[in-house]
């Protein structure tokens, strides 16, 4: 059952943003590159933690 728990939300963790169009605040020239990379980093070593300690 956890299997499918931590196979679930490393699914989620790594499934693109949606793109959406129209008019928006948040200007996409000035989002970070590295910001991504980040998250992605900090997640996958939080759940390679996850199943280390549960072993």
């Amino acid at each position: 059952m956890q299997r499918f728990a931590i196979a679930a939300m490393a699914a989620t963790a790594t499934t693109p943003a949606l793109a959406h169009s129209g008019a928006h605040l948040h200007p996409h020239a000035g989002d970070p590159v590295w910001l991504p990379i980040a998250v992605g980093t900090v997640v996958v070593g939080a759940l390679g933690l996850l199943v280390w300690n549960l072993k």
